[in-house]
């Protein structure tokens, strides 16, 4: 009766292990400031706001499937370029990610923090690289298919997403 007892106690220890989150990992892979930085050669420009207007707030909801509980959206513009700091979930966990823009084409993507556990290849560039120079398509795709990753679906979606608005956001900017 005690072996018996002793295998039920262990399957149930195991099932209540196995049930229970893993704890958060935060990987902070470059601050904001650092890519900011290293993004525009040490001289940062003065950020500038984008107000999500009823017409923006429409085309933002046709690319996250929401509206975003943001009234403005902060950038840094120079010359033809813009860059974007957002963040979207991936599974359960926001994932902060640094974009720029180039002449309405993505000109470079990092994931700068990533809290999930797992899917955090999208942080690498043989990952990331796939989005450069891609551009918006009047239905707010991007204009070329984006190879996912095994076991991070959700993360390479969110990237996408992220994508897709920081080209939107350049558009209304008008840079």
């Amino acid at each position: 009766m005690t072996k018996r007892w002793a295998k039920a106690s262990l399957a149930i220890l195991i099932g209540i292990t196995l049930s229970i989150e893993m704890p958060l990992a935060v990987e902070v892979f470059l601050e904001p400031s650092e890519f900011l930085s290293e993004t525009f050669a040490g001289n940062v420009p003065e950020p500038k706001r984008l107000w999500i207007t009823p017409p923006i707030r429409a085309e933002i909801r046709a690319i996250m499937g929401r509206n975003l509980a943001q009234l403005r959206i902060r950038y840094w513009p120079h010359d033809e370029r813009t860059v974007w700091i957002l963040e979207e979930i991936g599974k359960d966990q926001p994932i902060t990610t640094g974009l720029v823009v180039e002449a309405g084409k993505v000109a470079d993507v990092r994931v700068l923090i990533y809290r999930e556990s797992r899917g955090w290849e999208v942080r690498y560039p043989a990952f990331t690289e796939q989005f450069k120079g891609a551009t918006l398509t009047d239905h707010f795709l991007l204009d070329r298919r984006i190879d996912g990753i095994t076991g991070a679906t959700l993360s390479v979606d969110a990237l996408t997403r992220l994508a897709r608005l920081a080209l939107l956001f350049h558009r209304h900017v008008g840079s």
